[in-house]
């Protein structure tokens, strides 16, 4: 009965979410549109940051210029965060006293959080001061999830016009993307979280006696703005360690279920925009319904298995009837533990509510493969943008099939373009598998330095779930999400800088590749459908671009994946 109403709790987090979504998809839609909304109180704003900035938001841009201002604006803000995280110990705002990072750490976390991934090496109560939580991390969240509408934005545009180099003003979709989308809900998010225990108090740590009668600190802080742009945005980063597993992060069973939610909204919004800003109902449809099937291929498993237990404590004898609740807070259960740790992988927030390293073996696989996709759903903007690579490989080997030249939307999809969207699958397989060989070779043979990390500070797990710890770390950094197999002893100088490396070429490579190769096709005649137009807006090639991604997923990485979950699946059976 119990598990019964966990598994009713999760299907009407996903319906209100799909509820939600619609609207604002068609509100997000009205707003890049430039159609009058009920956000346009602040075009006044909007208009004095024009003037003051000198933009033009009139101006286009084709996608070099677009993307020179997108990358430009981003290697500024990292300084600024560098800097800041840096000499966070001489400025203002740090009741507790928290100790400046060190310059590997810095470079880490200020790169981690202007990519949307937000890796965190440290513990966010003693690893940050209120000063740089508010202006390093809370602000790179908003900008970095702004970015990635921002270039979904332009690649639509791009698509909607027949011939045009006119990709749209990023600093108009940008700032819009801020004032219309994200703040609107983050405040709307934040009052919530406040109104039900997440405290937004600039006070420093409260003592506390517990019934033992043991004196405790508590960290506390300005947490609920934070933790709601977290979410909005995709980011993941938490206010403290454990993340949303934390009682004042996440305080009850209804904050739960409105961090899901809030995660979710702006990722399926984006699919609903599509359909409304490029009139093209069908393919908005194929793409939702084949995201979803992805996703639930990912979810159902990793329910069972958490539900049903550990076999290897089942074969001693003893009754699992919770499920598998190592790791997991009681006030959620192994159900909404299991939704979560599958969402968060799937949309590239990479908040926990439970602890991933405690999952089972399937679980952890399941989390691995949402990332390794990185296209179910996906993060703000660069979901669809991963999924549109997908596309682009499936056009052309649909194209082979049939004898034709591949197309899409009415341009010809040519060597330039392939080329573009296949180096980019390419790289983020060596990312993943060459960044994690150099870490087990770095384990094995020079453990014993004097330099290197010592095996047990660095892996607390043996065998397969150490490997998978590994593995995790670099996928993670990989897919943009964040979350971790917390095993592993990662603030160090080589997890920092390595992991810092694949983030930056992770978030970016693939974000200009899609505007690049939007750009090129936008640019050619447009070709009008005919019978022998090879229709992508269709279930078959929906189909079809869903075995794509599964074969490239399995080629990929299945012999990595062997070495660390699934082998460890059958050694406890």
């Amino acid at each position: 009965m119990l598990m019964t109403s966990e598994i009713t709790g999760v299907i009407v987090m996903f319906l209100i979410t799909v509820l939600l979504s619609y609207p604002l998809g068609k509100y997000i839609s009205r707003v890049f549109l430039g159609e009058k909304t009920i956000t346009d109180f602040m075009n006044p704003v909007e208009r004095f940051l024009f003037r003051v900035c000198g933009i033009n938001p009139a101006e286009g841009m084709n996608w070099k210029q677009f993307l020179r201002s997108l990358l430009t604006i981003n290697m500024l803000w990292l300084v600024y965060a560098f800097l800041l995280l840096l000499f966070q110990d001489k400025l203002p705002l740090n009741p507790d006293g928290n100790p400046a990072q060190t310059p590997d750490l810095a470079f880490n976390t200020a790169i981690s959080f202007l990519v949307n991934c937000d890796l965190q090496h440290y513990s966010g109560e003693s690893g940050l001061t209120y000063l740089t939580q508010l202006f390093v991390i809370t602000f790179l969240m908003f900008v970095s999830a702004a970015t990635g509408i921002a270039a979904l934005v332009a690649v639509l545009n791009g698509l909607r016009e027949k011939t045009t180099q006119n990709l749209g003003n990023f600093w108009m979709i940008f700032t819009k993307t801020i004032t219309r989308i994200l703040l609107p809900l983050c405040i709307i998010g934040a009052v919530l979280l406040a109104f039900n225990g997440t405290p937004t108090s600039f006070d420093g740590k409260d003592t506390i006696v517990t019934l033992q009668g043991d004196s405790v600190q508590v960290s506390r802080g300005p947490a609920a703005a934070m933790i709601a742009v977290k979410h909005i945005g995709t980011n993941g980063g938490g206010w403290f360690g454990v993340n949303s597993a934390h009682p004042l992060e996440n305080p009850s069973y209804f904050t739960n279920m409105l961090e899901m939610v809030m995660q979710m909204l702006l990722p399926l919004a984006m699919i609903f925009a599509l359909d409304f800003y490029l009139k093209r109902r069908k393919l908005a449809r194929v793409l939702f319904g084949v995201m979803t099937i992805g996703m639930l291929l990912l979810l159902i498993p990793t329910i069972i298995t958490e539900i049903n237990g550990n076999p290897a404590i089942a074969k001693m004898g003893i009754t699992q009837s919770t499920g598998a609740m190592e790791g997991k807070e009681v006030r959620f259960g192994p159900a909404a533990s299991a939704y979560w740790s599958v969402i968060t992988t799937v949309i590239s927030t990479g908040s926990v509510n439970s602890m991933h390293d405690s999952s089972m073996p399937v679980s952890g696989l399941m989390q691995l493969l949402g990332m390794l996709v990185n296209a179910f759903y996906g993060g703000c903007g660069v979901g669809i943008l991963n999924y549109l690579i997908y596309i682009i490989i499936a056009v052309f080997i649909s194209g082979l099939m049939v004898g034709r030249t591949p197309e899409f939307m009415g341009h010809k999809v040519e060597a330039r373009e392939i080329k573009i969207a296949v180096l980019v699958t390419l790289l983020s397989g060596f990312l993943v598998k060459g960044f994690t060989a150099l870490a087990a070779y770095m384990l094995v043979q020079h453990a014993n330095a004097a330099w290197a990390v010592q095996p047990g500070n660095w892996l607390n797990n043996p065998s397969f779930h150490g490997f998978s710890e590994m593995l995790y770390e670099f996928t993670s950094a990989n897919a943009n999400n964040g979350s971790g197999f917390e095993g592993l002893g990662d603030n160090n100088i080589f997890w920092n800088v390595t992991s810092g490396f694949v983030l930056l070429l992770a978030r970016f490579l693939p974000i200009i590749a899609p505007i690049a190769i939007v750009g090129l096709m936008a640019n050619k005649k447009f070709i009008p459908e005919s019978p022998g137009t090879l229709r992508t807006d269709s279930w078959t090639f929906g189909m079809m671009t869903f075995a794509v991604i599964i074969v490239l997923t399995a080629l990929s990485y299945f012999p990595a994946l062997a070495l660390g979950p699934i082998a460890e699946y059958f050694s406890l059976q």
